[in-house]
């Protein structure tokens, strides 16, 4: 934890975990309330995957002031390709979310 603070600064660190906690009680909620899965929504959210992936990468390039030129082997690859695919899940979680947060009735 303290690698991960280090990387990203104690407030953006501590600002993610927040959002990470807030946002997965938000999802169980909805699954709980719901208690099914909409299709539609889901459809939504996977659509949404190779955003929240690339949105991922992009963000830990900028934050650790490092470009695709500094990726130096197999392990940065191994990384980095693992922060597209929690980026990816990860966005997803939000999307069909948000979407059952803002609609009234379950469909």
């Amino acid at each position: 934890m303290a690698v991960l603070e280090e990387i990203f600064g104690r407030g953006i660190f501590w600002t993610m975990v927040i959002a990470a906690v807030v946002i997965t009680l938000a999802y169980f909620y909805v699954l709980f309330r719901d208690r099914a899965i909409s299709a539609r929504k889901f459809l939504w959210a996977q659509v949404s995957m190779p955003f929240g992936g690339i949105a991922a990468v992009l963000f830990v390039l900028g934050v650790t002031n490092s470009g695709f030129r500094d990726i130096g082997g197999p392990i940065d690859v191994i990384v980095l390709f693992a922060v597209a695919v929690l980026g990816a899940v990860g966005c997803a979680i939000l999307v069909y979310t948000v979407q059952s947060l803002l609609q009234r009735k379950p469909v």
